[in-house]
């Protein structure tokens, strides 16, 4: 049941995240994140929030670090998820980017119906890609696939390797 939930949070943030980067196209930082709210029956609810700030090496290959908070909760169980680390973005052929982005995630998990607690920690090293559509002429949304190689099926905390990503880029 931990493994089913948390992957379906991860799945629900990653749908629901926005990443939003800010500045002029001739700057070099960018900042944003995104959020993530959903709610379920049996008073399932999650909140998530992921704020990150790069640089742009060159006009398309952004560097930097992300973090995240994830908290979820129902009748069952609740859980608390940290992560953080860097990441980098390739953007080529006007409609297309890789990414790769690694997370050192700090995990809190209480079943409520067994009064159980455990406490974990993981490392994911996601690579993808994906496509961008322009909105504008500094804003894009972008829909793609990540993969965690690290993942392993009997002792990760995720029930899959693969993470959706949808999200909208301003500033690139």
């Amino acid at each position: 049941m931990k493994k089913n939930g948390l992957l379906f949070f991860v799945l629900i943030s990653g749908l629901a995240m926005a990443q939003i980067s800010t500045g002029a196209t001739s700057g070099k930082w960018t900042f944003g994140g995104g959020i993530g709210l959903g709610f379920g029956s049996n008073g399932y609810f999650n909140v998530g929030i992921s704020p990150r700030a790069g640089y742009k090496v060159l006009d398309n290959l952004e560097v930097g670090a992300q973090g995240s908070l994830n908290f979820q909760s129902s009748d069952y169980y609740k859980s608390t998820m940290i992560g953080i680390g860097p990441f980098a973005n390739y953007y080529f052929a006007q409609n297309f980017y890789a990414s790769t982005l690694m997370q050192h995630y700090f995990v809190n998990y209480t079943d409520k119906l067994y009064d159980y607690k455990a406490d974990a920690e993981e490392t994911a090293l996601y690579l993808g890609g994906g496509y961008m559509q322009r909105i504008g002429t500094n804003a894009a949304m972008q829909i793609g696939l990540m993969y965690n190689v690290l993942w392993r099926e009997n002792s990760s905390m995720f029930s899959s390797g693969f993470s959706p990503t949808v999200g909208f880029v301003i500033g690139i």
